[in-house]
């Protein structure tokens, strides 16, 4: 029996993407970014305050990070509790020391049982993270719910804080087809959950366009030192790697790039691994060229520049 020939078809098929979310660019052909005061390099640091539930429901799947042990399993939530306790702490003095300034995902559970948390992170900015460690955004899911999950952990964020809250990355960079649509209607500008770029791009929705930012999975605290288990040694390595390469790359084109870190208070935040942080980051900002920015203001200096381009 031959195939029915609607099997082969594809009206999709051309150069290019294969759907309307964003435009088909190779990253050197793009218009040239410079960041200010002619800087190379923009640094953006990513710390998630997380809340995970002690016994999570794990629907339709667990989220990294999440208990593993059946309920209770303390072992992993005292850990989680310890980085939004104790960690965080180490890395807002060390942040005050260098001068950075760092965005912070964070999931409104935070925001509503530690306020004094967000208190603390004044001067940093707040970015929407859904509402806690076991609310998943995912394929399938109602779009009136994931609404309501959208607008509670953005309010959460904005009430206690004063910020717009104008970012999102969500419970582990999982999406819905709804979800970019659903966050441009709750007044988000940009997003870190597609991973597919070291540049900011125009990502579009039927409510209008989004930024996406290049949040970093791979130079991620959590993904290299708990995931693959390197040393911290290799972690302050593979910082540097990163900044040496995109800044020559940078020299190369004549355009900048961003240089994104994502961290984890309950990871870094312990005492022998906030040096290998320390170190890196104190090479890092010897080197000339560097702008410390957060996503809302990496985002602004980019759409600027793009009005500009021809």
């Amino acid at each position: 029996m031959a195939l029915d020939p609607s099997y082969l078809r594809y009206d999709k098929r051309r150069y290019g993407m294969d759907h309307e979310r964003y435009a088909w660019s190779m990253l050197v052909d793009r218009p040239k970014v410079n960041w200010p005061n002619g800087a190379r390099i923009a640094l953006w640091l990513s710390v998630h305050l997380e809340f995970f539930p002690l016994n999570p429901e794990g629907k339709p799947f667990k989220l990294p990070g999440g208990m593993v042990t059946p309920y209770p399993d303390l072992r992993h939530f005292t850990l989680r509790d310890y980085g939004n306790r104790v960690g965080v702490q180490r890395l807002l003095r060390l942040f005050e020391r260098l001068r950075l300034r760092a965005s912070f995902p964070t999931n409104a559970a935070v925001a509503l049982r530690m306020p004094s948390l967000l208190r603390d992170l004044a001067g940093h900015e707040l970015v929407g993270h859904g509402r806690d460690m076991d609310h998943p955004h995912f394929g399938g899911m109602e779009e009136g719910a994931e609404r309501s999950l959208i607008a509670e952990s953005l309010a959460a964020l904005r009430g206690a804080s004063g910020q717009k809250v104008e970012g999102w990355i969500s419970p582990g960079k999982s999406e819905s087809a709804a979800t970019p649509e659903l966050l441009v209607e709750h007044g988000v500008r940009w997003f870190g959950d597609w991973i597919n770029d070291d540049m900011p791009y125009r990502f579009e929705t039927a409510r209008g366009p989004l930024v996406a930012l290049p949040h970093s999975l791979e130079l991620s605290d959590r993904q290299i030192l708990i995931d693959y288990r390197h040393a911290e040694t290799d972690f302050t390595d593979q910082l540097l790697d990163q900044h040496r390469f995109l800044a020559r790359e940078a020299a190369a084109t004549g355009s900048g790039r961003v240089l994104a870190i994502t961290l984890h208070p309950w990871v870094i935040g312990q005492p022998h691994r906030i040096f290998a942080l320390e170190r890196a980051l104190e090479a890092i900002l010897r080197e000339p060229g560097v702008w410390n920015a957060t996503g809302a203001e990496l985002c602004q200096s980019w759409e600027a520049q793009q009005s500009r381009a021809p």
